[in-house]
C-alpha cells in the first residue's frame, strides 16, 4: 500500500506541473510557483510567466495585443491544467481560472476541487474544516480552526 503524499508534497507536484505545461504550451517556464491549498480549491501564483513574444509586443507599445493573445493561450491550456490537477490530487476539478498581469510577470491558477485531496497531514491544509478530516483528535487543532 502506497502512503498518502503529504500536503507539501502534492503542493510540490502541482506547481511543477504547471511550470511545464507553461513552458511547453506558452513558450516561457515560470520562474517561481507556489501552490497552497484551501479546502475544496487550490491556488498556485507564478513569477515570470511573459513570453519572448509577449513582451516584444508590449516593448512596442501594443499591451493590449499581448493581452488578447494570453487571454487565447490560457483558454487553450485549462483543458491541460484541469487534468494535471484532477490527476495529482486525485479529485474532480470543477473549475480553472487563469488570470495573468503581463506587465509585472505574475500569473495565477485557482482550482475548485470537488472534495479535499487527500493528504497524509489534512490538519496543515489552511481553511478544512474538522469534520472533513477523518480521524482528527487533536483537541488544539479543534480550538485553533473554530
Amino acid at each position: 500500500m502506497v502512503a498518502e503524499p503529504t500536503r507539501g508534497q502534492l503542493e510540490r507536484a502541482l506547481g511543477q506541473r504547471i511550470q511545464t505545461i507553461f513552458r511547453d504550451r506558452i513558450g516561457q517556464r515560470p520562474a517561481k510557483a507556489i501552490c497552497q491549498m484551501f479546502d475544496e480549491s487550490l491556488t498556485i501564483v507564478l513569477e515570470d510567466t511573459t513570453s519572448p513574444a509577449e513582451r516584444t509586443l508590449i516593448d512596442v507599445g501594443k499591451l493590449d495585443l499581448a493581452k488578447q493573445l494570453r487571454r487565447h493561450l490560457q483558454d487553450s491550456i485549462k483543458a491541460a491544467i484541469q487534468a494535471e490537477i484532477a490527476q495529482i490530487v486525485e479529485q474532480d476539478v470543477l473549475a480553472v481560472l487563469i488570470d495573468a498581469d503581463l506587465e509585472s510577470g505574475y500569473a495565477s491558477v485557482t482550482a475548485i476541487l470537488l472534495a479535499p485531496p487527500n493528504v497524509r497531514d489534512p490538519q496543515t491544509i489552511p481553511k478544512l474544516k474538522r469534520e472533513k478530516i477523518e480521524g482528527a483528535s487533536d483537541p488544539t487543532f479543534a480550538q485553533a480552526i473554530d
